[in-house]
């Protein structure tokens, strides 16, 4: 019996998200700092887009003025990337996973003031049920990387800022086009920002001209090309053939992926206490529970599954 398109769109879009979940392994097992390692998956995809013709032609008839918006979004996008890492480099893949779930609580609290439109309660109440998540996961992890977790919230807030970012400022542009001039501004920012940034976060700090090993290389090809432009394209396919609460859903798994692989693959287990887990258990299901409250959307922001760990795709 042949597959229908929307079965065909649900298996799709899940192992997008697998892929997905494995940015925060890769970003564990390269050894990198966090800011070359941003920089060099953000050049990769970069490059790649750049030999696509269909992003050179969205670009000359995009207006400058949108190119612009999309460029300073970027900047963004790299400052959320870069604390992305960060946190895993200052904890694990599972902290800074569960971390990134927060994003989508941020998003209810912040984007009615960006967009100017009325604020729910509804939002705010999934706000205050993540606060005993949030406590639990903090009293469940050593002491050590209690910073990370700090960190990780800190990029969780830079994607609920984008996101908003874009549905306040930004018109609708080609998908690819609309990465590669984001991700373009961001490699480009993370190049102005790396003489500074040992006095800055001397955690972060790496130098970007160096060439990584053979390892960090494979591990960034496919963080970039497996784990970032494959599951991209094919999420664009998929978004045809479902729904906006369908595909949010099926992205809000994306933590609970990437903890079961930091489990499987990185014994991350031993590093953490059932606390924590009990804690990502209340703060995920509050980013499930989200769709459901939010009513039903259209999907208005499909560029976005290409910049953020925590992809927000409906309006």
């Amino acid at each position: 019996m042949p597959m229908t398109p929307t079965a065909k769109a649900q298996l799709q879009i899940h192992f997008c998200v697998v892929l997905w979940g494995f940015t925060a392994i890769l970003g564990k097992l390269i050894t990198l700092p966090a800011l070359p390692l941003v920089w060099w998956r953000m050049l990769i995809v970069v490059i790649a887009l750049a030999l696509i013709p269909r992003v050179w032609r969205g670009l000359r008839v995009m207006p400058r003025r949108l190119a612009l918006s999309y460029c300073g979004i970027g900047v963004l996008v790299a400052l959320h990337w870069l604390t992305f890492y960060g946190s895993i480099k200052l904890s694990n893949a599972s902290v800074g996973a569960t971390c990134i779930a927060l994003a989508t609580v941020f998003t209810a609290l912040i984007e009615p003031w960006l967009t100017r439109t009325r604020f729910s309660k509804r939002q705010l109440a999934l706000g205050i049920a993540v606060l005993p998540g949030v406590a639990l996961v903090v009293g469940g992890v050593p002491q050590g990387m209690r910073i990370g977790i700090a960190v990780g919230a800190i990029s969780a807030l830079f994607v609920a800022l984008f996101s908003s970012l874009n549905k306040r400022l930004v018109a609708h542009g080609d998908p690819l086009t609309v990465t590669a001039l984001e991700l373009g501004a961001g490699t480009l920012a993370l190049t102005l920002l790396a003489p500074v940034m040992p006095l800055l976060f001397p955690d972060f700090a790496g130098d970007l001209l160096s060439i990584p090993g053979a390892r960090d290389a494979f591990y960034l090809l496919v963080l970039s090309l497996v784990c970032t432009l494959l599951p991209f394209a094919l999420s664009l396919v998929a978004l045809r053939h479902m729904s906006a609460f369908s595909a949010q859903l099926a992205v809000n798994l994306e933590p609970v992926y990437a903890i079961i692989l930091a489990i499987v693959l990185l014994n991350e287990q031993r590093e953490l206490t059932p606390q924590f887990y009990v804690g990502v258990v209340i703060i995920l299901l509050a980013v499930l529970v989200h769709p459901l409250i939010s009513g039903r959307k259209r999907i208005e922001h499909p560029e976005m599954l290409g910049t953020s760990e925590a992809k927000g795709i409906a309006d």
